[in-house]
Parts: C-alpha cells; sequence; structure tokens
C-alpha cells in the first residue's frame, strides 16, 4: 500500500514543480519581449504575488502538519491515535491562523501599489 502512495506523491510533485517552472518562464518571456500592454503586466505581477502567498499558505499548514507527526513520532508513550490527530488539526489550524495577518499585510500593500499605479495613469 505504502509504495503506490509514495509513487503517486513522487510523480505529482514533479508535475507540479515542471507546472510551475513552466508557467514562470512563460510570464517571464511575456513580460521581458514587451508584448504586453501596461494593464497585463500589472495582473501578471498581481498574479505572482497571489501565487506566493498561496504557496506561504501551503507551506505553513504543512510544516504544522510535519510538526504534529513528528511529535507523535518523539512521544508515542504519551499521544494516542486520536491524539496525533488532534494534534495535525491543531497545527494546521495554527498554520492558517499565523498566515492570515502575513496575507492581510501583503494583500494591503498590493493594494496600495495598485492604487498608486492606477493614479499614476
Amino acid at each position: 500500500m505504502e509504495a503506490p502512495l509514495i509513487v503517486g506523491i513522487v510523480f505529482f510533485s514533479i508535475v507540479t514543480v515542471v507546472k510551475l517552472l513552466v508557467d514562470s518562464s512563460t510570464r517571464r518571456r511575456m513580460l521581458e519581449t514587451g508584448a504586453l500592454d501596461d494593464r497585463m503586466k500589472r495582473l501578471l505581477m498581481n498574479q505572482a504575488e497571489l501565487s506566493t502567498l498561496s504557496n506561504l499558505k501551503w507551506g505553513m499548514i504543512l510544516i504544522g502538519i510535519g510538526l504534529a507527526a513528528l511529535a507523535s513520532e518523539v512521544w508515542p508513550y504519551y499521544l494516542s491515535d486520536e491524539g496525533a490527530l488532534g494534534l495535525v488539526f491543531l497545527f494546521a489550524g495554527l498554520g492558517f491562523l499565523i498566515y492570515y495577518p502575513i496575507a492581510q499585510h501583503r494583500l494591503k500593500k498590493l493594494e496600495e501599489r495598485k492604487d498608486t499605479d492606477a493614479a499614476a495613469v
């Protein structure tokens, strides 16, 4: 049961990394060639910022889940299976709670930058 799961995880991880690299290089080439007007450039830059926030969110959640798994391995006599599952949800929730103010701050900065760009045009 573990071997197909590991193969699936590795496969989808590779596919995701390749997709991100191709999207990034395509976006960069479009910006460098100047084939886009100013509005499209701003849209692509905003999309890159939102993508970064999404990656931050999932990174924080997965770190929380990893910490819960680590705690259940380090202290197996103190945590039952239900306790380990509860830790997973607790740490994933903490990841979301830490992510929220960071995302709000960065989105506020993005909106301010958008307003200054609109005022300059």
